[in-house]
């Protein structure tokens, strides 16, 4: 029945918390931690960066004139990916899932994230295809992202099965008719892909 498994990257396949990067970046501008994302929002940067509408080095130059942030874009770069611990799932269910099916990352996320994590993080090298909101110019729970990553896969909705640890997005893909979950656990991710004879 299932074709392809999708998979969401942040808080699914690793961990990030974004307090990290805010902590790291407020000694070295005139606001707290805490005040940094609440200046960002207004802008929509962020949102514009994960869409692919600003390139990196102007994102980072408009991002240091918001925050009145005195560092290069190289500096910038390491301190912004220090958002990312631990992976959540092991690569040896990746590998068996890649050797059985289509095996699609679908992420919301940014140039310099990406390139960072590609690097420090191998059991990315499982996925056949990478649907990356910042290249195909949509973000989720936009449909445009999820036909995307169908047509990548070469599979029909009811052949993919997703997982998401946002509700929201989870409902976005059921609603173009993919059997999507919510993530919570590693635990529980391998109770609902066995309940589907997905196996690894």
């Amino acid at each position: 029945m299932y074709k392809a498994i999708l998979l969401d990257l942040g808080k699914v396949l690793i961990q990030f918390d974004f307090k990290r990067g805010y902590t790291a970046l407020e000694g070295l501008c005139p606001y707290a931690a805490a005040e940094i994302p609440r200046r960002l929002a207004p802008t929509g940067l962020v949102e514009r960066f994960e869409t692919g509408l600003i390139e990196p080095r102007a994102f980072v130059a408009e991002l240091c004139g918001v925050l009145d942030l005195r560092v290069d874009y190289e500096q910038f770069r390491r301190l912004w990916c220090t958002i990312f611990t631990e992976p959540l799932l092991p690569e040896s269910m990746l590998e068996g899932l890649a050797a059985r099916y289509r095996l699609v990352l679908v992420s919301n996320t940014n140039a310099i994230h990406f390139e960072t994590l590609h690097q420090s993080y191998p059991l990315l090298r499982h996925f056949h295809e990478l649907v990356l909101s910042y290249q195909v110019k949509a973000m989720k729970p936009r449909r445009e992202i999820y036909r995307v990553a169908m047509e990548r896969a070469g599979c029909r909705a009811e052949e993919c099965f997703y997982a998401d640890d946002i509700a929201v997005y989870v409902e976005a893909a059921r609603l173009l008719g993919i059997d999507a979950v919510r993530f919570e656990s590693r635990e529980q991710l391998e109770r609902e892909m066995k309940g589907r004879g997905i196996c690894w």
